[in-house]
C-alpha cells in the first residue's frame, strides 16, 4: 500500500513505498528524499517525538497506540522525520540514556514509518575505555577500540547488540524497514570522546570505517542511509577533514543550535545564528554537489524557545532557499520542563511553529 505524504496537491511517497521494489531500502529512502528536495521541500523532524512529551510520556511502552505527540498537539500533525536516541543500548539494559526503553523505541520507529514518514537515529554510546558516558572525553579512547586495540571486542560486541536491534525493525510483511543513522556526529567539537583533540584524522575514519563494514557488510545492512554531521562551527576544509567517504556517506549533515546569549540578547543571537547556517550551506551545497550527496539540518534548536519568532525569523529564512531534505529539532524532555526544543501545547510562541508548519515548503505528516 502507498504510504504517501501530502503537502499541499504534492504527494510524496516514501521509503516504504517508493521505487522499484528490486531497489535496496536505502536506494528507496534516498529515491524519495531526493524526491521531496526535488521537489522544493523540507521535512520537518523532532526528536523522541512519540515516545515522551514537554509534560507528558508514555506508561504502557508495549501497549500505548502511540498516538500523542507535542507537534502534533500543536498544529494537528505529526512530524514527518522521527528522531530516536540508541545510546547505551551496548550496555544490554531495556532503557536508553535517556531512559526510554528499547521496546518503545522499536515500537515509535515502526509505527512512524507505518505511517509514512522518516525515522533517524542518533548512538552516543559509553567511553569503553574508561567507563563513562559518552561525554566522558578522555583521549585514546578510538585507539582503544580499533582494531589491535585494548578494547576492540568490547567494541565489536557492543556493534552486535547494537545491529541486533537493527534487525528487529521490521515490518508487517517481515521486510527490514529503512532508516537513517547518524553515528560520530558532532566530532568537529570536542564533547564527545570520538571528538576533533581525541582521536587522529586517522582513526576517526577508521572508527566510521569499522562501524559501516561490521554493520552494512558482515550484517547486510542494505536498508541503512548514512549520515555523516559536523557541528557549525567550521569551515569548509574543516567540514570535509574526517569525511568518511562517498562509499559510506549518504546525507551531508549539520548540526547547529542556537544559544542563548545573556549579554547581547536573544535577538543579536537569533541573527548570528540565521547567518552561520546560511554561510555553512553555501558551502555544503557545491559539496554536496561535487560528491553526489543530499544535505541536512541534522540537528537544530533553541532550548527552550524564548524568542518569539525563532521559527518563522531564525529557522526558516535560513534553510528556505537549499536543498535541506529535512531539519530536526531535539527533544522536549518531560522531566526537565526549561528542556525543550520543539512546540507543545500552551507554550507562549506556539503560533509561531504554527505559522512555520503552515508553511508549503515545510512537510509534516
Amino acid at each position: 500500500m502507498l504510504k504517501p505524504i501530502l503537502c499541499g496537491a504534492l504527494a510524496i511517497v516514501l521509503a516504504v513505498s517508493c521505487g522499484s521494489k528490486a531497489q535496496t531500502g536505502r536506494a528507496r529512502l534516498l529515491a524519495c528524499l531526493k524526491a521531496s528536495v526535488d521537489a522544493g521541500k523540507i521535512m520537518y523532524g523532532h526528536q523522541d517525538d512519540l515516545c515522551y512529551g514537554h509534560a507528558w510520556t508514555v506508561e504502557d511502552p508495549g501497549n500505548d497506540p502511540l498516538d500523542r505527540s507535542d507537534v502534533k498537539d500543536v498544529c494537528g500533525k505529526y512530524p514527518s522525520m522521527l528522531g530516536l536516541e540508541l545510546g547505551e543500548i551496548e550496555l544490554g539494559g531495556d532503557k536508553s540514556l535517556d531512559a526510554v526503553p528499547f521496546l518503545l523505541i522499536r515500537r515509535a520507529a515502526l509505527r512512524q514509518v507505518e505511517r509514512g514518514g522518516v525515522v533517524t537515529f542518533s548512538w552516543h554510546p559509553r567511553n569503553p575505555l574508561m567507563g563513562g558516558t559518552a561525554w566522558d572525553n578522555t583521549d585514546g579512547v578510538v585507539t582503544s577500540i580499533l582494531e589491535g586495540g585494548e578494547n576492540h571486542a568490547k567494541f565489536m560486541g557492543w556493534l552486535q547488540i547494537l545491529g541486533d536491534f537493527f534487525d528487529t525493525l521490521r515490518d508487517a510483511d517481515g521486510k527490514r524497514i529503512p532508516f537513517i543513522f547518524r553515528p560520530w556526529h558532532e566530532h568537529t567539537g570536542n564533547w564527545f570522546w570520538w571528538g576533533q583533540k581525541h582521536c587522529t584524522t586517522e582513526e576517526y575514519v577508521a572508527l566510521w570505517k569499522m562501524t559501516y563494514d561490521y554493520l552494512a557488510g558482515e550484517r547486510g545492512f542494505d536498508n541503512i542511509v548514512w549520515c555523516y554531521s559536523p557541528s557549525m562551527n567550521v569551515d569548509a576544509a574543516g567540514y570535509v577533514e574526517r569525511y568518511p567517504g562517498d562509499e559510506i556517506i549518504d546525507i551531508l549533515g549539520l548540526d547547529g543550535y542556537t544559544y542563548k546569549e545573556e549579554e547581547r540578547g536573544i535577538e543579536v543571537a537569533c541573527a548570528d545564528f540565521r547567518d552561520l547556517l546560511k554561510a555553512t550551506l553555501d558551502y555544503m551545497v557545491p559539496l554536496a554537489k561535487q560528491h553526489g550527496k543530499l544535505i541536512a539540518l541534522s540537528e537544530t534548536g533553541l532550548e527552550g524557545i524564548c524568542a518569539p519568532t525563532w521559527w518563522t525569523e531564525a529557522l526558516y529564512p535560513a534553510i528556505k532557499d537549499y536543498p535541506v531534505a529535512y531539519a530536526l529539532t531535539w527533544r522536549n524532555a518531560c522531566d526537565k520542563p526549561e528542556h525543550f526544543y520543539g512546540p507543545w501545547k500552551g507554550f507562549e510562541y506556539e503560533d509561531d511553529f504554527k505559522a512555520f508548519a503552515e508553511k508549503d515548503q515545510i512537510v509534516l505528516l
